[in-house]
C-alpha cells in the first residue's frame, strides 16, 4: 500500500523535475564542448610551436653545415699556404745547408792542406839547414896535418873543424821524440838540446823546447819546468805549442808552494787566448779545482793579502 502511494507521488512530481534535469544536461554538454575546443586550441598551439622549433633546428643545422664548410675551406687554404711557404723556405734552406756543408768540407780540406804545407815547410827548412851546414863544411879550410913532435904549431892555421850537426834535422828530431815517448827522458833532453843547438830556427824547434820542459815537469822539477816553458813562450811566440806551454806552466806553478795564484792566472790566459780549444776546457777545470770560476783572473798574491787585512 505504501509502495503504491510512493509511486503515485513520484509520477505526480516527474513533470516538475524534467525541466531542471534537462537544463543541467545542456550545461554539461556546453562544458564538454568548451573543453573539447580548448583541447583543440592547445593542440594547435603545440603544433605551431613544434613547427617553429623544427624550423629553428633546421636553420641551425644549415648554419652549422655552412660553418663546417667555411672551416674546411679555411683549413684547406691554410694548409695550402703552409705547404707553399714551406716549399718556398725549405728549398733555399736546403740549398744553404748544402752550401754550408760544402764550405765546411772545403775548410777542412783547406785546413788539411795548410797543415800539410806547414809540415812541408818545416821539412824544407830543416833540409835547407842541413844544406847550409854541409856548405859550411865544404867551405871550411882543411884541417892542418898534426904537428910533428918537436915542431911548433904554425901560426895562422886553424886547429879545429867547424861545429856541424852529426845527422839531419829530421833524423835528430825523430830520434829524440822516440826516446821521449819511450821514457828515456835524460837522453831525450840531451837530443832535443842538440836539435835546438843545430836547428833552433826550424819549425820543430818549439816542439823540442816544449818536450824539454815536459821532461822536467814529469820529473817533478817544477821550477826548471816553468823556466823551460817560458823559453817556449818567449823564444817561439804564438806557435803550435803555445797553448800547451801556458797550460803546463800553470800546472807547474800550482804544484809549487806559494804560486797557486800565478798558476790560476796562466790558466786564465789559456781561456782568453784559446777559448774554443781543448786546452781551454782543461784550464777551466784546473781553475774550478782551485775554487775559482773561468770568467775572471785570480787576484795577485799581494792584492789578496791587502784585502784580507
Amino acid at each position: 500500500m505504501k509502495s503504491r502511494s510512493l509511486l503515485v507521488c513520484l509520477l505526480v512530481a516527474l513533470p516538475a523535475l524534467a525541466p531542471a534535469a534537462s537544463k543541467e544536461i545542456q550545461e554539461l554538454q556546453r562544458d564538454v564542448a568548451l573543453l573539447q575546443q580548448q583541447i583543440k586550441d592547445l593542440q594547435r598551439s603545440q603544433d605551431e610551436k613544434f613547427a617553429a622549433v623544427t624550423e629553428l633546428a633546421r636553420q641551425a643545422i644549415e648554419a652549422a653545415n655552412r660553418a663546417n664548410t667555411g672551416v674546411a675551406v679555411i683549413s684547406s687554404n691554410l694548409d695550402k699556404n703552409l705547404r707553399d711557404q714551406t716549399e718556398k723556405i725549405a728549398t733555399p734552406v736546403v740549398g744553404l745547408s748544402t752550401r754550408l756543408n760544402e764550405m765546411s768540407g772545403d775548410l777542412r780540406t783547406l785546413s788539411q792542406a795548410v797543415g800539410d804545407l806547414a809540415a812541408l815547410m818545416n821539412r824544407l827548412q830543416a833540409q835547407l839547414t842541413d844544406i847550409n851546414n854541409a856548405i859550411k863544411v865544404l867551405q871550411a879550410p882543411p884541417a892542418p896535418p898534426p904537428n910533428q913532435p918537436g915542431q911548433p904549431a904554425q901560426p895562422g892555421q886553424p886547429n879545429a873543424v867547424p861545429d856541424v850537426p852529426p845527422v839531419s834535422a829530421e833524423t835528430m828530431y825523430n830520434a829524440a821524440r822516440q826516446d821521449y815517448v819511450s821514457g828515456k827522458y835524460d837522453l831525450a833532453v840531451q837530443e832535443f838540446g842538440d836539435y835546438l843547438k843545430y836547428y833552433g830556427n826550424t819549425g820543430y824547434a818549439p816542439n823540442a823546447q816544449f818536450y824539454i820542459a815536459m821532461v822536467h815537469f814529469v820529473q817533478n822539477s817544477y821550477d826548471t819546468a816553468v823556466k823551460e816553458f817560458d823559453m817556449v813562450l818567449e823564444k817561439y811566440p804564438d806557435n803550435n805549442k803555445t797553448a800547451d806551454s801556458l797550460l803546463y806552466k800553470g800546472r807547474a806553478l800550482v804544484k809549487m808552494p806559494g804560486h797557486k795564484t800565478e798558476g790560476a792566472n796562466e790558466f786564465m790566459e789559456v781561456i782568453k787566448r784559446y777559448p774554443k780549444s781543448d786546452q781551454s776546457v782543461q784550464a777551466c777545470t784546473e781553475r774550478k779545482a782551485l775554487g775559482l770560476n773561468c770568467g775572471a783572473p785570480a787576484a795577485p798574491a799581494h792584492t789578496a793579502a791587502k784585502k784580507k787585512k
